[in-house]
């Protein structure tokens, strides 16, 4: 099993991946004249812009939602994962591919609520609505939602499971078996409460943990604060080859950087736009504004604070492409969650590890959640026009199962199972943007010329001519409008 997942892995992650997904971030920053640094004031205004509704969740709910499965074991385990095959000059990689990936971001999310849909008084889009829409391919949308259910429902929950069993056993030595109950029985409180349930919990939890991670990460990094120029210089110097020690794994270092890089901010992955689509907003670049920020805080914050802890206290491995040690850091701990647990012990005696294993519990199980989410409106896609309620069920019962599975199994085959479904996702949805991103530039041109002129852009594709946007065809900007301030007067009355 383990050799034909490995040879099924080489395949998918060969090398012409990984040029896609940084020559497609390139393209869309250079053609978009890098949106994702004109308007990045713009994008942190728009997260706390709209309100909920009852079709739909606020930006700032939808953006937790991304980020619930965007900050996930990708940015604790990942990392780890990364500097050990990649060395230190991953974590650049790991950079580039955020800032590249956030026009990604921006294109399939903005994509996402030109062609989105309201089925069953909830508004659900995503790779599989915009590339029937948009393309006017179904059996190529079919293909995609058919990955995704299987990815996101089967293979990658169990990744999310194993790095929490491993961790709560090394920090507490809490038996994988009870650790895969209690997963069981939260996830399924969770995901049978519906969509407004998912948000309100994302809403919660991923600012709280990801804030405390950010911060415990800045007194570890403080206290080694004169060693932190020299871990900058060997972070860059790694990334091109010049350090002598690390330079003749420069290949692998922009591979694994890219990799994980894609696995933790999941830009143009495809999962983004299907919480992104569920906001209320007046017009699509709103929304894909605010999800190409959440790429930044996904890797530029919470990775890069994951990395620089391990990085400044000298707690990590790295291997070279023979499998023979370059770096020796740490004795008898497996590359994942473990090296930061270590690096956190090292400096916080008897509180580190369990800290990164509670941390990591919330990391990974809101994005259990939101993989959870991101199933379920592509089985509704799916569905939308033959009503089918059995096979909703019947994916809860899976993802549950996948979790319990993942919570008992292997490291490596987990995580060589959820690079599976992550690379899948990501051939398949980056194809389709690329054939659409005129449509989300064209929004986007739309999108500042109304801002110039004074107004809060409202969107009518008719006006650009795009069409098959049915949400969004025959209505007045009032309309528009009030989807999503719904709440707003609501939440003044209360407070009054």
């Amino acid at each position: 099993m383990n050799e034909f997942v490995a040879v099924v892995n080489g395949i998918i992650w060969s090398p012409a991946l990984i040029a896609l997904c940084l020559g497609v971030g390139l393209y869309f920053s250079i053609r978009s004249r890098f949106l994702q640094l004109r308007h990045v004031r713009e994008m942190i205004r728009l997260m706390f812009d709209g309100k909920s509704s009852e079709s739909g969740v606020s930006s700032f709910q939808a953006l937790t939602m991304t980020l619930a499965g965007r900050v996930g074991t990708g940015n604790i385990a990942g990392v780890a994962t990364a500097i050990t095959f990649g060395g230190p000059g991953a974590v650049f990689w790991m950079w580039v591919m955020a800032f590249l990936g956030a026009s990604s971001a921006f294109v399939e999310s903005t994509l996402g609520q030109v062609y989105k849909e309201k089925i069953d008084g909830q508004y659900r889009g995503g790779p599989a609505f915009y590339i029937e829409k948009g393309l006017g391919i179904r059996w190529y949308a079919i293909v995609f939602a058919i990955a995704t259910i299987v990815a996101t429902g089967l293979l990658l929950p169990g990744v999310q499971a194993n790095s929490i069993a491993a961790g709560l056993q090394q920090a507490a030595a809490v038996d994988p078996n009870v650790t895969a109950a209690l997963l069981a029985l939260l996830l399924g409180f969770i995901i049978f409460g519906g969509v407004k349930r998912i948000a309100t919990f994302a809403e919660i939890v991923v600012p709280f943990m990801a804030l405390a991670y950010i911060l415990v990460a800045c007194v570890v990094v403080a206290i080694h604060i004169d060693q932190l120029p020299g871990v900058i210089k060997l972070i860059i110097s790694s990334a091109f080859g010049l350090d002598a020690g690390f330079g003749a794994i420069i290949g692998l270092a922009i591979q694994w950087g890219v990799k994980r890089g894609v696995y933790s901010n999941e830009a143009g992955q495809g999962t983004g736009p299907h919480a992104s689509s569920a906001a209320a907003v007046s017009h699509p670049v709103k929304q894909g504004l605010v999800q190409g920020f959440s790429v930044y805080v996904d890797t530029l914050l919470v990775c890069s604070a994951t990395a620089f802890m391990l990085l400044i206290t000298g707690q990590y491995n790295v291997e070279g492409p023979d499998g023979k040690a370059l770096f020796i850091g740490v004795q008898g701990v497996a590359a994942g969650p473990g090296y930061v647990q270590t690096a956190m012990e090292n400096v916080m005696p008897g509180f580190g590890a369990l800290f990164i294993a509670i941390t990591l519990f919330f990391f990974a199980f809101t994005t259990i959640v939101a993989y959870y989410y991101i199933a379920e409106t592509n089985i509704a896609y799916l569905t939308r026009s033959r009503k089918l309620p059995g096979l909703t069920l019947l994916l809860k019962l899976f993802i549950m199962a996948s979790t319990v599975y993942g919570a008992i199994k292997t490291a490596d085959l987990a995580w060589a199972l959820g690079d599976i479904g992550v690379g899948l996702m990501a051939w398949l949805n980056i194809t389709a943007i690329v054939l659409l991103h005129k449509i989300a530039f064209k929004c986007l041109r739309d999108y500042e010329a109304q801002k110039a002129e004074g107004k809060d852009p409202v969107f009518h594709p008719e006006k650009l001519g795009i069409k098959n946007a049915h949400y969004w065809e025959g209505k007045t900007d009032e309309e528009l409008l009030s989807s999503s301030l719904t709440k707003l007067a609501e939440q003044e009355k209360k407070r009054g």
